[in-house]
């Protein structure tokens, strides 16, 4: 009998974005107080402009979390040499808060798929203490990996993803 495969293995956020993990921590993610993301979930460039409300359910309020956008398929998924692509960075997000009380890092850069069906994962990392994430210099190139290894967060605590592809006129109406 097969196996089904967890969301984030299917959609290749764990294996190319991340290492695999066991999630500990409730993730809720909301574009526009309607537009909720699930893995693996469509939403469309008009529906992703303005920063997502970002609810932890963590530990308590002296835990901290960084959370990381990124896009793995930029600037195509057939060539995806810029892998991966920094789309936003928020620090010392105390448990069992929002983003909003976090730091941000990087600004919140609204995804805008050109060529084809991308992914963008948002990852969540426990802190180890508060204000000690640096920022990278680039947002091409970006590795969550090696931010996580730079910065001494460890493995993820939850993470989810979505897709999006360009909107064509007729896909707004």
């Amino acid at each position: 009998m097969l196996r089904s495969l967890p969301p984030l293995t299917l959609g290749r956020v764990v294996g190319e974005v991340v290492d695999d993990f066991t999630p500990s921590v409730k993730l809720n993610i909301t574009y526009n107080s309607n537009n909720q993301v699930c893995n693996g979930v469509e939403l469309m460039p008009s529906a992703i402009i303005s920063r997502p409300r970002v609810e932890i359910d963590g530990e308590d309020m002296r835990t901290f979390y960084t959370l990381v956008m990124t896009d793995p398929d930029a600037p195509g998924p057939s060539d995806p040499y810029l892998r991966e692509h920094l789309h936003w960075i928020v620090t010392d997000i105390p448990g069992t808060t929002d983003a909003s009380f976090g730091k941000e890092m990087v600004e919140y850069e609204i995804p805008k798929p050109i060529i084809g069906i991308h992914r963008y994962a948002f990852i969540l990392f426990k802190q180890k203490r508060r204000q000690t994430v640096q920022a990278p210099a680039f947002r091409d190139h970006f590795s969550t990996r090696k931010f996580s290894e730079a910065n001494d967060l460890g493995l993820p605590v939850a993470a989810i993803y979505f897709n999006a592809q360009r909107e064509t006129a007729a896909r707004r109406r």
